[in-house]
C-alpha cells in the first residue's frame, strides 16, 4: 500500500514539474499559423487628368476719350475759314476703319474737303501700321514732328494725306483742294496741331 501511494506522488510531481519546466512552452508558436482570410485588395492610385484654368481675357480700355482728345476740333481749323459737314473720310488709309474711329469733315468755301480721322488699333503698334500704308502718288516732303512714332505723307493730284503714329493711334489728315499747291499748304499748316494733339496722348 505505502509503495502504491509513493508511486501515485512520484507520478504527479513528475507531471507538474513537467508543466513547469519550460516557461516558453507556453508562448505560441507562430510559425504553424495560418492568415484565416486573404489581405484586402487596396487598388491601385490612378491619376485624374488636370484640366488648366483658363486665362481671364484683360478688357481693352475705351480708346473713345483718346481718340475724342486727338481729333482736331473746329477751333483747331478756324483758321482754315472752312465749316463743318458730315461725311467720311477718304484718301490714302482713311478708308481702313479700324475697331474704334473718329472723323471730322470740314468744306472749304470753294468745296475743298478737310477730313481728319484718328484711329485706334489695340493690341498692334500705330506705327506697323503707318509703315505698311501703300499710297499713291508722290511722297510729300513735311517738317518732322517731335514725339511722334512714325510720320508719312503723300499728295496724289490735288488730294495730300498726312500719316501720324503714336502708340496704337493713327491720325491721318485728306485735304482736296483746287490744286496740288492748296493741298500742300493746308496740309503743313495743320500737321503742328494734329501733331501735337496725337502726342498729348498717353
Amino acid at each position: 500500500m505505502r509503495h502504491r501511494q509513493a508511486a501515485v506522488l512520484a507520478a504527479v510531481a513528475l507531471v507538474g514539474l513537467a508543466g513547469c519546466a519550460d516557461p516558453d512552452n507556453l508562448k505560441p508558436d507562430y510559425r504553424d499559423m495560418k492568415p484565416t482570410s486573404a489581405p484586402p485588395t487596396i487598388p491601385p492610385v490612378t491619376s485624374v487628368p488636370v484640366t488648366p484654368l483658363k486665362a481671364t481675357p484683360t478688357a481693352q480700355p475705351d480708346p473713345g476719350p483718346l481718340l475724342d482728345a486727338a481729333l482736331l476740333s473746329d477751333e483747331d481749323v478756324k483758321g482754315e475759314g472752312v465749316h463743318r459737314e458730315s461725311g467720311e473720310a477718304s484718301g490714302c488709309l482713311t478708308d481702313e476703319v479700324s475697331a474704334a474711329s473718329r472723323t471730322s469733315t470740314w468744306l472749304y468755301p470753294a468745296r475743298s474737303v478737310l477730313r481728319h480721322r484718328v484711329s485706334a488699333y489695340p493690341g498692334k503698334s500705330a506705327a506697323s501700321v503707318v509703315a505698311a500704308a501703300e499710297c499713291a502718288g508722290k511722297v510729300l516732303s513735311t517738317d518732322a514732328q517731335p514725339g511722334v512714332d512714325l510720320q508719312r505723307a503723300w499728295c496724289q493730284g490735288s488730294t495730300c494725306t498726312v500719316l501720324l503714329a503714336k502708340g496704337n493711334l493713327v491720325s491721318a489728315l485728306t485735304v482736296s483742294a483746287s490744286n496740288e499747291n492748296r493741298a500742300e499748304d493746308a496740309a503743313n499748316r495743320l500737321l503742328p496741331t494734329m501733331a501735337r494733339k496725337l502726342t498729348a496722348q498717353p
